[in-house]
Formats: structure tokens, C-alpha cells, sequence
């Protein structure tokens, strides 16, 4: 395990609640997004990833748009998607939207490909839920054979065949990194070794080591594929205040709304404190002062080999305030207190 892990920042641009209890526009809430990203480079984070929801409890359906004001205002940090559903998108569009970053930023774009756990943007793009696998499969397919450059070639069931000399805007260099988002199905795993792309875990629920086979299971995969490591990272919620105390109660009653509402939606029980409290001990909810979560980082970093931790730091109503505040501890406190556990 390197003390050079990676550690960046994850949000889909949940609906806020404002000064008066009520909850912000949409456009109130992008802007604040935008605002937290500039913080987040301001503090020396490595990564800033907006993600793709098409529904009223999420402001951002088009997260590369957000991510080209930021290419504008930040200086470092890499901008990316958390997660673009790739299997209701088109993926020529997809490509040139992210090096049309990938240029505005000086190369600092990223985007990570998934299914999706939510799915409105398929009725909403005119796909059937039948196809949910082989959009996804296909759409990748092509988009791979895209990142290799030069003319394509491909043919598939999902849109006419492309014979075509290159796609446009070319990319400059190495081109822009792409992951596999995968949720724990191991054919998402061996997938990604395929195509030697590097693998985001989303760890939301649950101890993160019980994670560690689908780990061993892609550096097998691309093992016996003669392939190199490749980088692996993971994304989990949580939210970091100035003591444990003040963490715990700050965010719980907006991750319970935010739970509660969709929980409804997918035949969850009741968040419980008692079961909140355990995720935080115990599983996925990195929730606490700097001290807490660095050491709990640092612990799944060492656990799962990872290159990367992205922590979604937004959760429902949560006002932008206490986001901002979160932020700065973050990449000030948090981040390095990582790194100096990991050297150690």
C-alpha cells in the first residue's frame, strides 16, 4: 500500500435545504456544487467527481457541464463523473463530451462508466429496461475501441455499425482515464480486466473487507489476461465534522431523509440509529472528526490495496454550509493525516 493513495470527493448534487428550511432550485444547488469543487482544489484534493441523476431529489443531470465550470475556476484537481450511465447514453457523445474536458481542463478529465443503480434516464432516453445488460455490454464495447484513437471500426446490435476515420475532439497525449464503476457483481469485475480499465468499488452498505474477493478476483482476471495492475479505488459515503459527536449529529437526520425517500421507492426499512451507528463503526458510513475517518480510510486503503478513495460527501438535505465546512476539514485535515498513517 502506497502513502501516495489518492483521496477525492464524490456528489450528486442532492437537493439542499437553504437558511430558511426550505429546499434550494436546482440551479441554486449546481452553483453551490460548482463552489464546492473550487474548494475542494483549493484544499489539495486529488479528484472532484459529479454525478448523473434524473430525478427532482438531484440537481445535476448533466455533470459535464458542471465539470467544464470547474475546468474553468480550478488549477489541479481532476474532474470527473461518479457515475455516467452509459447504458441510456450514447457513447460517441459521451467521448466527446469528456475530451471536450479533457481539453478545457489541460488534461485532468476522468470519467467513471456504469449501469447505473438508478434507472430514469432509460425510460426517459426511450431504452427498455430488458436491455439493461447489453446496452451497458455493447456501449462499452464501443467506447473502449474509442479510447484507442484513430479510426474506428465496430459493429453491434445496439446502433448501426461504425466505419468512421475518428471521432472528434481528439484527445491530447495518453487521453483521459476511464474507470468501471462496479456495485459487486463479478462479472462487472472480469469486465473491466477485459478491457484493461481501472475499477471503482461503491461501497455503500456493509464491512468494506468483504469486498476484498471481488479485488483479488480483478487482479486474477488481468493476471491470467497478461495484463498489468491496474489502479483500483472505492466510493463511500460519509461526512466529516470537528468531533465524532458533531458528525454523527449533523448528518444523521438528512442521511434518514435521504434514505427514507428512496428507501421507499426500493422496500427499505427504516434508517434506525442503532443500525446507523453500527454502519459507522462498523461498515461503509465514514463519519466522524479528521482523526476518525483518516483512520478509517487508511484502514480500507490498506485492506483493499486501493489506489484511490473517494468519499460522497453529500447526502440529502445536508445544507451547502455544513458541505463546505466538511470539505475544508477533508482536504486539510483528514487527507494528509491518511497519507502519514499509510507511511507509517
Amino acid at each position: 500500500m502506497s502513502p501516495s493513495l489518492e483521496l477525492g470527493l464524490d456528489t450528486f448534487g442532492d437537493v439542499t435545504r437553504g437558511a430558511d428550511g426550505a429546499p434550494k432550485s436546482h440551479a441554486a444547488v449546481i452553483r453551490d456544487v460548482v463552489a464546492e469543487g473550487v474548494l475542494a482544489d483549493e484544499v489539495g484534493l486529488d479528484f472532484f467527481g459529479v454525478g448523473e441523476h434524473h430525478r427532482a431529489d438531484f440537481a445535476v443531470s448533466a455533470p459535464e457541464t458542471v465539470l467544464a465550470a470547474l475546468a474553468a475556476r480550478t488549477r489541479r484537481i481532476r474532474l470527473g463523473s461518479a457515475v455516467t450511465v452509459l447504458s441510456s447514453d450514447d457513447p460517441i457523445r459521451v467521448f466527446q463530451r469528456f475530451s471536450t474536458l479533457d481539453a478545457l481542463s489541460e488534461g485532468r478529465a476522468e470519467v467513471i462508466l456504469g449501469r447505473g443503480s438508478f434507472t430514469e434516464s432509460f425510460p426517459l432516453f426511450g431504452h427498455p429496461l430488458d436491455d439493461y445488460e447489453r446496452l451497458f455490454g455493447e456501449k462499452l464495447d464501443l467506447f473502449a475501441a474509442l479510447l484507442k484513437g484513430g479510426p474506428i471500426s465496430w459493429q453491434g446490435s445496439v446502433r448501426p455499425p461504425l466505419d468512421v476515420p475518428g471521432v472528434f475532439p481528439a484527445v491530447e497525449g495518453a487521453g483521459f482515464t476511464t474507470w468501471i464503476g462496479v456495485g459487486g457483481s463479478p462479472e462487472s469485475v472480469v469486465r473491466a480486466a477485459r478491457y484493461g480499465l481501472p475499477m471503482m468499488l461503491a461501497i455503500i452498505g456493509g464491512a468494506p473487507s468483504r469486498f476484498r474477493p471481488y479485488v483479488d478476483l480483478f487482479h486474477r482476471a488481468l493476471a491470467e489476461m497478461g495484463r498489468e495492475p491496474l489502479p483500483l479505488g472505492v466510493h463511500s459515503p460519509g461526512y466529516v465534522a470537528d468531533t465524532d459527536e458533531a458528525a454523527r449529529a449533523e448528518f444523521f437526520d438528512d442521511y434518514r431523509a435521504m434514505h427514507a425517500r428512496i428507501g421507499a421507492e426500493r422496500g427499505w426499512p427504516p434508517l434506525e440509529r442503532s443500525a446507523f451507528e453500527r454502519e459507522v463503526e462498523q461498515g461503509s458510513l465514514y463519519v466522524g472528526s479528521p482523526e476518525t475517518v483518516a483512520r478509517k480510510i487508511a484502514a480500507t486503503a490498506s485492506a483493499l490495496g486501493l489506489s484511490r478513495f473517494d468519499l460522497k460527501y453529500s447526502a440529502g438535505p445536508l445544507p451547502h454550509e455544513r458541505l463546505m465546512r466538511c470539505i475544508e476539514l477533508y482536504g486539510r485535515v483528514v487527507a494528509p493525516r491518511v497519507r502519514e498513517i499509510l507511511a507509517g
